[in-house]
């Protein structure tokens, strides 16, 4: 028997088996063929867009945390703590540049492949799921947030702004960051059909950005619009990260962790759903 004909036997065996599983129809087990086409594609032609992901927050940090960081001075952390400006910045930033990598990678990326590119119509032609297609794209996006919150850290260790050994977690926690944002960025674009429509998803970044905590505490508002405020996932981002960079550990931590978890699955079963109707008929 020859080696193509061993293969075609496997891959009938292999089909099979998952034929005889209830999920068979969403799950095969080959999200990393997605990883492996990412990979082939960054090398090629998309490596500026992801390096600019990681200079963004640099220049940021750069220009509010030691341009603007003078006038201002130390900033209470919430706990009692004085740090400087630079210090308290520099895990929100981290917190943004996990969501940015993340979210626009699981939104522009997804929709141009969804619309124009008709990638997953070709992909579930196959033996790929639906869910290898989200676990494969989200996983993508996390491997860009953790090489942007790797990247960061360094410089801001370098830069004397780690003040805690706690700051190593915030590395996966800029991971779970980038899972959530990429979970629900990509269940949002699946039900998303213009480019308008895509305008208004990345719009709300900017705000959110600006006004979650990320250069000044958010009890400078009122009462209301704090509440409102805390409530958005960037904020939850930043004070998570924050408190493990400036060693403020506490059990609020971990309702933080608990909100991206429910953002995860959220997004994981919309996105599974939404493709499976759309590709799989």
């Amino acid at each position: 028997m020859t080696y193509s004909a061993n293969i075609k036997n496997a891959a009938v065996i292999l089909a099979e088996q998952r034929s005889r599983k209830s999920w068979a129809n969403v799950y095969a087990g080959r999200a990393r063929v997605l990883l492996e086409r990412s990979f082939r594609v960054v090398k090629s032609s998309t490596w500026p867009v992801v390096l600019s992901g990681f200079i963004e927050p640099v220049f940021y940090l750069a220009a509010f945390g030691y341009g603007v960081g003078p006038l201002i001075g130390d900033l209470n952390d919430g706990f009692g703590h004085m740090v400087s400006y630079p210090t308290y910045v520099a895990p929100a930033l981290l917190a943004t540049s996990a969501m940015n990598g993340a979210f626009y990678d699981s939104t522009w990326n997804v929709f141009f492949k969804m619309h124009f590119g008709k990638t997953y119509q070709a992909m579930m032609a196959t033996s790929i799921g639906p869910l290898d297609v989200a676990l494969g794209e989200i996983s993508w996006a996390l491997i860009r947030g953790l090489a942007y919150a790797i990247g960061f850290m360094v410089i801001v260790s370098c830069a004397g702004l780690v003040v805690s050994p706690w700051a190593i977690l915030a590395i996966p926690a800029a991971v779970l960051i980038a899972f959530g944002f990429a979970a629900v960025g990509m269940a949002i674009t699946s039900y998303l059909k213009s480019f308008q429509q895509m305008d208004w998803v990345t719009f709300w970044l900017l705000p959110m950005f600006l006004f979650s905590g990320t250069f000044y505490p958010v009890s400078v508002y009122p009462d209301w619009l704090t509440h409102i405020v805390r409530a958005l996932p960037l904020w939850q981002a930043a004070d998570l990260v924050r408190g493990l960079m400036l060693g403020n550990v506490s059990m609020v931590l971990v309702w933080h962790v608990l909100y991206f978890a429910a953002m995860i699955a959220i997004g994981l079963t919309m996105t599974t759903k939404r493709l499976t109707s759309l590709f799989m008929r």
